[in-house]
C-alpha cells in the first residue's frame, strides 16, 4: 500500500508519496486549496489503487482535505506537527524544512504506525455539535434582545415589564403606551422592532430544537429513556462528548467533563475538592439532569440523593456525588449505543473500551463514586 503524506497550508497543499518498505520519496504533487485542485490530486493518487493518506494536522488546516476525502471512501489518519519534527531532526539534512520534506514526514510517521491515528467521516454526533452551538448563539441573541427591550419598557411604563417577559406579554404592554414627544415615539418604535427580532428567536430556537431531536432519534440513543434527558440535553451530551468510545473508562470522561474531584493534600492529610477543569458545557448538561432528577420523587437519582442526606452528606455534596453517577451512566449509555450502531453499520469507533461498572440504570450505584465527596 502506497502512503500519500499531505502538508496542508491555507492557500496549498503538497502532496508526496512514499513507499512504506523503503522509505523512499516516490512522487509529489503541489495543488491549490480549491476543489477542482483537489480532484486533480486524487485523479493524480489512483495510479497507486492500494493507498492510504496521512495528512499534517488533520483537524486543523487539513480538516476540509480530510474530510473531503473521507466523503470519497479514502483511507485517512492524522499525523500531529510535532510527529513529522522529530522525523525530520532524525532523517538526513539537519532538519530542514520544505513543504516536500514535510509531506513525506507525515508518510514516514503513519508507515511507522508511531503517532498516526486514523479518522472517521463526520456523523450524527457532529451534526449535534453544530446544531447545540447555533442554539447556544441563537439563545444569547434572544437574551441580548429582551434585555434591551426590558430597557425600553422601564422607561415607558411605571414599573416596567415582568422579569418573565415573552414577545407576546411585551406586545400587550407595548399597546397600552401612547407615547408623546420624540423620545417616547423613538423608544416605543424600537420596543417594537425588538419584539418582531425577540419572535425571530424564539421561531429559530423552535426549528433548532425539532434540529435536534429528529438528530437524536436518528442516531438511535438511548439517552432520552434516562429521567431528566430531554431531545436538547440528549443532542448537548452527544454534540459535547463525540464518539465515546474514545475515553477508555468511565473515570475518563467523568475527569473530561469536570465531575471527577481532584484529590490534594492538605494539613498532612489528603481530601477532594471540587475540579473547576473540563467541557463546562458538557457539566452544565449533567448538572441539569442531576437538578432535574432531584426534583422527581420517582426516580433513582432523587432516592440516591436522599441516602447520601441521610449518610450525613450537605445537599451541594449530595448533589456532585449524584453528577458522578451520571456521568457514569451517561458513558455507559452513549458507548453501548456506539457499539450497537457499530454491528449495524461497520467499524465507526476506536476499540478497547471497557464498561465493566455498577449496575445499568438511570443512576449507577458503584462505590467508587464516593470518592467524588469533596471531603
Amino acid at each position: 500500500m502506497m502512503l500519500i503524506g499531505i502538508d496542508p497550508h491555507k492557500s496549498t497543499h503538497t502532496a508526496t508519496a512514499v513507499d512504506p518498505g523503503t522509505n523512499r520519496d516516490q512522487a509529489s504533487i503541489r495543488i491549490d486549496g480549491t476543489l477542482q485542485e483537489y480532484q486533480r490530486m486524487l485523479d493524480w493518487a489512483r495510479q497507486w489503487p492500494q493507498r492510504r493518506w496521512a495528512v499534517e494536522n488533520a483537524r486543523g488546516l487539513g480538516h476540509h482535505l480530510t474530510s473531503w476525502l473521507l466523503a470519497r471512501g479514502e483511507q485517512v489518519v492524522d499525523v500531529p506537527p510535532s510527529a513529522t519534527a522529530r522525523v525530520r531532526q532524525l532523517s538526513r539534512g539537519a532538519g530542514r524544512k520544505n513543504d516536500r520534506i514535510d509531506a513525506a514526514a507525515a508518510a514516514c510517521v503513519a508507515a511507522v504506525q508511531g503517532d498516526a491515528r486514523p479518522v472517521q467521516p463526520e456523523t450524527s454526533t457532529d451534526a449535534l455539535a453544530l446544531l447545540d452551538e447555533r442554539r447556544s448563539n441563537l439563545a444569547q441573541a434572544r437574551v441580548r434582545a429582551v434585555n434591551q427591550l426590558h430597557a425600553l419598557l422601564r422607561a415607558l411604563l411605571p414599573g416596567g415589564a415582568p422579569r418573565d417577559l415573552s414577545a407576546a406579554k411585551a406586545e400587550q404592554l407595548l399597546e397600552t403606551v401612547v407615547p408623546v414627544g420624540p423620545a417616547e415615539t423613538t423608544r416605543h418604535a424600537l420596543a417594537a422592532d425588538l419584539i418582531t427580532e425577540v419572535r425571530t428567536w424564539d421561531v429559530k430556537l423552535k426549528d433548532n430544537a425539532k434540529a435536534m431531536a429528529a438528530l437524536v432519534a436518528e442516531s438511535g440513543s438511548r439517552l432520552s429513556d434516562t429521567p431528566g434527558i430531554a431531545a436538547i440535553t440528549a443532542a448537548r451530551l452527544l454534540g459535547r462528548t463525540g464518539n465515546p468510545t474514545r475515553f477508555p473508562t468511565a473515570s475518563a470522561f467523568a475527569q473530561y467533563a469536570g465531575t471527577a474531584p481532584i484529590e490534594i493534600a492538605s494539613a498532612g492529610r489528603a481530601h477532594h475538592r471540587l475540579s473547576r477543569r473540563g467541557d463546562r458545557q458538557l457539566n452544565a448538561a449533567l448538572h441539569t439532569v442531576a437538578i432535574t432528577q432531584i426534583r422527581m420523587p420517582d426516580t433513582r437519582g432523587h432516592a440516591y440523593f436522599q441516602a447520601k442526606i441521610a449518610e450525613g452528606k450537605t445537599p451541594r455534596e449530595a448533589q456532585r456525588c449524584l453528577k458522578r453517577r451520571l456521568a457514569d451512566h451517561v458513558w455507559r449509555t452513549m458507548v453501548a449505543d456506539e457499539r450497537r450502531r457499530t454491528r449495524t453499520t461497520g467499524p465507526g469507533g476506536q476499540p478497547g473500551a471497557t464498561t465493566a461498572s455498577s449496575a445499568a440504570g438511570p443512576t449507577p450505584t458503584a462505590d467508587s463514586s464516593d470518592k467524588s465527596l469533596p471531603g
